[in-house]
């Protein structure tokens, strides 16, 4: 039986409904019915035009981001939801600290869903350091179904990682 990295602080319950559709090779069928389409947003330009719209709905107040890109360097076992940072610049005799996100190049195909649930966690680093409380909650604030996404998410990159490319 294969290992389920994406999904080891699930309780085994699930771990074992994952397994059996992947036994069973139904778990393409799974995902391809319940989200059917990807999204269009493949170059960072759009990526970034697309995440400041969030950030514009739901953080308007919140520090700028200077990057958004795509970033195929990004271990997705480590980092799976992307990775934000803030870069610190000396411009002349001042210190200027930049915010820059950048997403695993594997969600440059894969359903609007999944996208949109990295941008909401990156973005909600702008006002949360920690994975806190406080943290999900502006998670959720920005995307209600926020859990079962990162849920289904991680069974998209079990996927990935078991079967291959689903689109």
């Amino acid at each position: 039986m294969a290992e389920l990295k994406y999904l080891r602080s699930y309780p085994d319950h699930l771990q074992q409904q994952i397994k059996t559709l992947v036994d069973t090779k139904r778990l393409t069928d799974v995902l391809i019915n319940k989200y059917p389409t990807t999204h269009g947003v493949k170059t960072n330009k759009a990526l970034y035009d697309y995440v400041i719209e969030y950030k514009n709905r739901y953080l308007r107040q919140s520090n700028p981001l200077s990057k958004v890109i795509y970033d195929d360097k990004l271990d997705v076992l480590h980092q799976a939801l992307g990775f934000h940072s803030y870069v610190s610049r000396i411009q002349g005799n001042k210190l200027k600290a930049k915010n820059e996100m950048r997403i695993g190049a594997v969600f440059k195909t894969g359903p609007v869903d999944f996208l949109n649930m990295i941008i909401v966690h990156e973005l909600a680093h702008l006002k949360e350091k920690d994975h806190n409380k406080a943290f999900y909650k502006l998670c959720v604030y920005m995307e209600p179904n926020y859990h079962q996404l990162e849920f289904d998410l991680r069974v998209y990159l079990t996927h990935l990682d078991l079967i291959g490319p689903i689109y």
